[in-house]
C-alpha cells in the first residue's frame, strides 16, 4: 500500500458510517493485503535476525577459542 493510500484510508476513520459499503470492503482489502505482507516480511527478517545471531556466536567463540 503507498503512503497516500493509507492517508486516505486513515482520514476516512472519522466518516466511516458515511462510506458505502464497496469502499469499506475496498479498505479491508487493502489493509488485509498489507497486513499479510507486512507479517510475512516480519517473519523473514525475524528468521533472517536469528540465523546472523547464530553466525555472530559460531564465529565469537571461534575468536575467544583462538584467543585462548
Amino acid at each position: 500500500m503507498e503512503k497516500i493510500e493509507l492517508e486516505n484510508i486513515i482520514n476516512e476513520q472519522k466518516n466511516l458510517k458515511n462510506i458505502p459499503n464497496l469502499k469499506l470492503v475496498e479498505y479491508m482489502d487493502v489493509l488485509t493485503q498489507d497486513f499479510e505482507m507486512t507479517k510475512q516480511n516480519i517473519i523473514n527478517l525475524t528468521h533472517y535476525l536469528d540465523k546472523v545471531e547464530e553466525l555472530y556466536e559460531n564465529i565469537l567463540k571461534e575468536y575467544q577459542l583462538r584467543a585462548k
